[in-house]
């Protein structure tokens, strides 16, 4: 559904009455196209505190060229040597100057460390980091995102800069991901990362599971759209569309996992839990009826399959899973406890997993959630509700379910086999929640 506020926004008349009106002001923002693939200008590299991180290689493969205009696309700002609160002066000294400048539709990506358990001092001062970071993203304005990623070794960090850097992550901002020390396989195809390798998505014939197999297919995966039998003509016209397979399925079935074995002899290198439904109704007038089938869609069908796939060896080594969480698990939701309650399982499926996953199996956990993102489900919504959930976020619109895939593909890449355990908002920096 189109947004005619933010359409409206951008006439001379529209601009004129939200500014004296006080009213938000969002910017179109800037997505990636085969035309437009990179950010328009260049990156600005600053240092903040004593760093030995070797960026230069890393930042020269993003894209993005040195910025020579004075006005950057992209800031990047290393303070990962920060170690007490005086070296937060230099935090503010080295962006302050330059904020004004940083071009629209900009990113601004801070590099922070792990905080040390053997010095409160460094500990303080890099947890401030991430206070930071989530303020300036509400203050920027211009469809600008601000991101923190804490890191040890840059070049483990390569695939998340590349995505944080540019027009691909228009939709996430005041996220903090954590980057851990792996090896990064640098793939064949640069513009085709997932070439030879099979992906699965559930709830895939429409919305945003649609959009997350386009783009896995765009990356060049082969792609198995997994729908309810019911949604069997859907699913298999887009899996014709993309050169992939239908699989119709009940996710919910007790077998649902052993007959996914069965139609993948050959195995899976991503696994992206997307299927979901939502029965909303107040906790106080919600039947068993209305509680069941949420948690069992959501949550329980997720742990079973994943279950099922990790134990049969379906899922290969380099392997990625990629589950669908949301802001309504991270702040709630009146009118939702069953949906909040099993996105809110999602993200403890991830956390717990993650570390077990990738030590016993070589397969990455992580999850994405979502906001408010304009789907036809969002379109239903009634008129006031539906606009305060688009102007409810830093960059005051809603998203696209192209966001939450591109983000997917990130997750799903294969030199991303250092972010492991993260759920990451693609939700505009909702002005809900963490």
């Amino acid at each position: 559904m189109a947004d005619r506020y933010l359409s409206f926004t951008g006439t001379a008349p529209g601009r004129f009455l939200t500014r004296r009106l006080g009213l938000p002001q969002p910017a179109p923002l800037r997505r990636w196209s085969p035309e437009r693939p990179d950010l328009d200008g260049g990156l600005l590299h600053l240092t903040a505190g004593t760093s030995g991180l070797g960026l230069a290689p890393v930042l020269a493969r993003t894209g993005l060229g040195p910025d020579d205009t004075g006005r950057p696309a992209a800031v990047v700002l290393d303070a990962s040597g920060i170690r007490d609160v005086e070296g937060l002066a230099e935090v503010h000294a080295a962006l302050h100057p330059v904020l004004r400048s940083v071009a629209a539709s900009g990113r601004i990506v801070v590099l922070g460390a792990p905080l040390d358990p053997a010095d409160h001092h460094q500990a303080a001062a890099q947890q401030a980091l991430e206070g930071f970071t989530r303020s300036l993203g509400k203050e920027t304005g211009r469809g600008i995102t601000v991101n923190l990623v804490r890191l040890t070794d840059a070049p483990a960090a390569e695939s998340t800069l590349r995505f944080l850097l540019s027009p691909r992550s228009a939709y996430v901002s005041g996220q903090v991901i954590g980057i851990g020390a792996h090896e990064t396989p640098v793939p064949h195809d640069v513009e085709r990362p997932l070439s030879g390798r099979t992906a699965l998505v559930t709830g895939a014939a429409r919305g945003i599971g649609e959009a997350v197999a386009e783009t896995l297919a765009r990356d060049g995966a082969k792609v198995v759209v997994l729908d309810v039998p019911g949604a069997e003509a859907d699913a298999r016209r887009v899996a014709e569309r993309l050169g992939g397979i239908a699989l119709p399925l009940d996710i919910t079935a007790a077998d649902a996992g052993a007959r996914i074995v069965e139609a993948l002899p050959d195995g899976l290198d991503v696994l992206v839990h997307n299927a979901g439904i939502t029965r909303d109704r107040r906790l106080v007038n919600m039947p068993a009826e209305r509680w069941g089938p949420v948690l069992e869609v959501n949550l329980a069908s997720v742990l079973r399959t994943t279950d099922a796939l990790l134990a049969a060896g379906t899922l290969k080594r380099g392997g990625r899973i990629v589950a669908t969480a949301s802001i309504a698990g991270i702040a709630g939701n009146a009118g939702q406890t069953n949906y909040g309650a099993s996105k809110a399982g999602i993200t403890g499926l991830v956390r717990a997993l993650a570390p077990h996953a990738l030590a016993e199996h070589g397969v990455t956990v992580n999850a994405v959630a979502p906001g408010f993102i304009e789907t036809k489900m969002t379109a239903a919504v009634p008129l006031f509700i539906r606009e305060a959930g688009r102007r409810m976020n830093s960059l005051a619109q809603g998203g696209l379910p192209i966001d939450v895939a591109e983000t997917t593909a990130w997750l799903a890449h294969p030199a991303s086999g250092a972010v492991n355990g993260q759920v990451v908002r693609v939700c505009g920096q909702s002005l809900l929640g963490a």
